[in-house]
């Protein structure tokens, strides 16, 4: 990370951050105070990563941070510097929907939709830590996130059936070798 005021601009010095969103790398100059949230947002036109609390209480802006569950909404854009950063939009298999996407899609694990994504990306950090994870475990995980439209039982489904195609895919893979 390396500090520059430009010309012109009354004490407004910028930050040069390099990382990694959805696997692509990126260097940027920013101000400071930049949240994740807006930078993704704004710069990037990543929309599925939503703003709603902008405290870190809902979920809704949930992305993976080095495959950790962060409130992007929480972290100023300074603090992923040299990091991987994962979104909604990276969740894709080559154009077509990913397991995890394909589960709550299935399962009917949405209804407004607003939280899905926040909801996806903290499941695809809780099955790559348990593949097969119990219905405890599931609840614990998302209680970090907020839906105010299904009940959680078809999210929970949604989850199960999630975990279920990755160990498909998984056994798909190394029936291949």
């Amino acid at each position: 990370m390396s500090h520059e005021t430009p010309a012109g601009s009354p004490g407004g010095a910028l930050i040069t951050v390099a990382f990694d969103v959805d696997g692509r790398p990126h260097t940027e100059r920013i101000a400071p105070n930049t949240v994740l949230l807006d930078l993704l947002r704004e710069r990037y036109g990543l929309s599925g990563v939503k703003a709603s609390c902008e405290r870190g209480v809902c979920g809704a802006c949930t992305t993976l941070i080095d495959g950790t569950p962060t409130a992007s909404c929480s972290v100023f854009a300074f603090g992923v510097d040299g990091r991987s950063v994962e979104t909604i939009a990276g969740q894709t298999v080559d154009g077509e929907l990913g397991p995890v996407q394909r589960a709550f899609a299935e399962c009917g694990g949405f209804q407004c939709g607003y939280c899905t994504p926040g909801m996806i990306m903290i499941t695809t950090a809780l099955l790559r830590e348990h593949p097969a994870p119990d219905e405890e475990t599931i609840r614990s995980w998302i209680s970090s996130n907020v839906c105010r439209c299904t009940g959680y039982r078809m999210i929970i489904d949604s989850v199960h059936r999630a975990a279920e195609l990755l160990r498909e895919a998984a056994a798909d893979g190394e029936a291949d070798r």
